[in-house]
Parts: C-alpha cells; sequence; structure tokens
C-alpha cells in the first residue's frame, strides 16, 4: 500500500511538472507577445514596437525558453525578482508571478478567493451524495415500479437543463423576484466575519449546483445497485435471514459505490478547480471567476496559475479516490 502510495506520488509530481511546462511553453510560443499585455498598460494603449520590444527584454522574453521556465520553476520553491518596467517586485515563495490587470501577487490573490471556491465546491459536492445516492437506491430497491420510473424520469428532465439556465433562472427569481430572504442574498461573506451571510450566499448556488450534479448520481448508484443486488453474496444474505436494509445498505451500497467514488473524485476535483458558471452567476469571488477575468484580460499569469492549480487538484483527488477503493471494496487490492 506505501509503496503504490510513493509511486503514484511521484507519478503525480511528474504529471504536474509536465503541465507547467506545457502552459509555460503555449504562452510563450502564442500568437501575441507575452508583455503586450503589460506594454499596454503601463503606456496607456500605445505600445509601439519599440516599447514592446523594451519590456520583453526587462521581463526575458528574449532569453531562452528553458532559462525562463528554470526561474518559473525554481521561483515556486525558492522566490525571485521580476522587473516590469523601471520597477522590481519581490516575491516571494511560492512565485507563480504578478497578475498585469491588479499589479499583485498571483499566490496572495489565489489565496483570498480560495476560500470561497472551497466553501462553494464542499457544499455541492455533499449535495450530490446527500440527494443523489438515496435517491439512487430507492428508485434501485423499487425497479420497475411507477416510482422508479418517477424518480428516474425526474432527474432526467433535470440533468437535460443546461446548468447555466437552471443557475440563472434561480437567481433571477429568488434574488430579483421574489427576493426570498434566506436565498435572496448572493455573493460570498468570509464564515469568520459572519457565518449566516456565508450560509445565505451561498445557499441558493449550493442548491443549483448540488441538484444538478446529484442527478448523474442518481444515475450511476441505481445503474449499480441493481447489478449489485443480483449478486450471489446478495442472495445469500437474504437467505441467510438478513433485514432488507442490512442486506441493501450494509453489504450492497458498499460494493456499488464504488464506480460512483471515482466519479466523486473527478467531479470534487473540477469543483475545488473553480464552478465557473456558478461563480459567474452568483459573483462568488472565487478561483474560477478570477481565471475567467485573467482570460478577458489577457492576463497570463493568472491563466496560468489556474491551469496549475487545476492539475494539482485534479491528480490530488486521483490519488485519494484509488485510496479510498481499498476500503470500499476488499476486492480491489492496491500493490
Amino acid at each position: 500500500m506505501l509503496a503504490y502510495i510513493i509511486k503514484r506520488l511521484l507519478a503525480g509530481v511528474v504529471v504536474i511538472i509536465l503541465v507547467s511546462m506545457a502552459i509555460f511553453a503555449l504562452f510563450w510560443y502564442g500568437p501575441s507577445s507575452p508583455a503586450r499585455p503589460i506594454c499596454l498598460q503601463e503606456t496607456s494603449n500605445r505600445c509601439t514596437p519599440e516599447r514592446l520590444a523594451q519590456y520583453e527584454e526587462q521581463m526575458g522574453y528574449n532569453n531562452s525558453i528553458v532559462t525562463e521556465y528554470g526561474k518559473y520553476f525554481t521561483g515556486i520553491f525558492t522566490g525571485r525578482e521580476i522587473e516590469v518596467g523601471s520597477s522590481t517586485i519581490d516575491c516571494d515563495a511560492p512565485c507563480l508571478g504578478f497578475s498585469y490587470r491588479s499589479r499583485g501577487l498571483i499566490w496572495d490573490e489565489m489565496i483570498t478567493r480560495l476560500p470561497a471556491t472551497i466553501s462553494l465546491a464542499l457544499g455541492s459536492a455533499a449535495l450530490y451524495l446527500i440527494i443523489g445516492i438515496p435517491v439512487g437506491v430507492a428508485a434501485a430497491r423499487r425497479r420497475g415500479t411507477l416510482g422508479d420510473k418517477t424518480l428516474v424520469t425526474t432527474f432526467l428532465f433535470i440533468s437535460s437543463v443546461p446548468y447555466y439556465l437552471l443557475a440563472l433562472l434561480a437567481w433571477l427569481y429568488f434574488t430579483l423576484i421574489w427576493d426570498v430572504p434566506i436565498l435572496g442574498s448572493s455573493g460570498y461573506t468570509p464564515l469568520r466575519e459572519d457565518p449566516v451571510a456565508w450560509f445565505t450566499g451561498l445557499l441558493l448556488p449550493w442548491l443549483c449546483l448540488g441538484l444538478w450534479g446529484s442527478t448523474q448520481y442518481t444515475r450511476y448508484t441505481r445503474g449499480a445497485m441493481v447489478e449489485t443486488l443480483g449478486e450471489d453474496y446478495i442472495r445469500t444474505a437474504k437467505a441467510k435471514g438478513l433485514t432488507p436494509n442490512k442486506v441493501v445498505y450494509r453489504h450492497g451500497l458498499r460494493s456499488a459505490l464504488v464506480p460512483v467514488v471515482t466519479i466523486f473524485g473527478i467531479d470534487l476535483g473540477v469543483l475545488l478547480a473553480g464552478t465557473l458558471f456558478t461563480e459567474r452567476i452568483f459573483e462568488i469571488q472565487g478561483i474560477g471567476l478570477w481565471g475567467l477575468r485573467g482570460v478577458y484580460a489577457l492576463d497570463l499569469p493568472v491563466v496560468s496559475a489556474t491551469a496549475l492549480f487545476t492539475a494539482i487538484i485534479m491528480v490530488s483527488c486521483n490519488l485519494i479516490v484509488d485510496i479510498v477503493y481499498s476500503g470500499l471494496d476488499p476486492r480491489v487490492r492496491l500493490s
């Protein structure tokens, strides 16, 4: 088990390094000079070719890509100095650069936005499981009945509605038209400042994202439970006289959760990496909205930082999922 974890950690580190190299190369060899945004900002949109060449030289874009990537990579662990125009910015470790738009350090801005994304992701992910798994189990236990068909049809209808439309309509009606007190507020308030405002500001985004995302967990749980309830060991448990609830929840659900955990690990990683539509519609200042604004402003350091953060989150979540496998299903052995 320990050898497997170490092997996966080393593989994850290699993947993250390769992703960082790919991101750096994409911006370096992009159709526009990486120094153009800062040149336009510094010269009030009068960036001449001569001025652009000066900024490219100051920011190191005339050097080889290997040299500059080495500075970028080592700066993550040791920090570095960044020259912009006539000023020099001290970037302490972990140094991911500085924002062209806000002129602030990337790491500092990311830390301020991370709590909003984590709060939104964990609340929505919890609703994925709280709603999706019980409904899926209930549908599987009533397979072929009217209740099963009603549940499947209802959740299929919800999943067929585009998420951005569902979230936009929920925000429009609950916030603007009806002004429901507990759902009417939007935006993120830090938990330590005001727990009530934190909860009410995230409740509607949680419900929208959690309800829409739980539909796939209903389908996967129902399919896995239908297959599991037909296994020989389930029939043996029934023959021994165990109660239906023990058969379903103690023996059947544990095995059925293995494919569900796979999907949940990936979905949790996506949520932690930034829920773009949710943060944009409900004006939650998280990682997703920050990265979107970086794309609009051609703020390449912000875009590269969010991409690297996404890679780290996805690799970490996949490792955790593989480890949880062996605890859910004894037939899965990690070596």
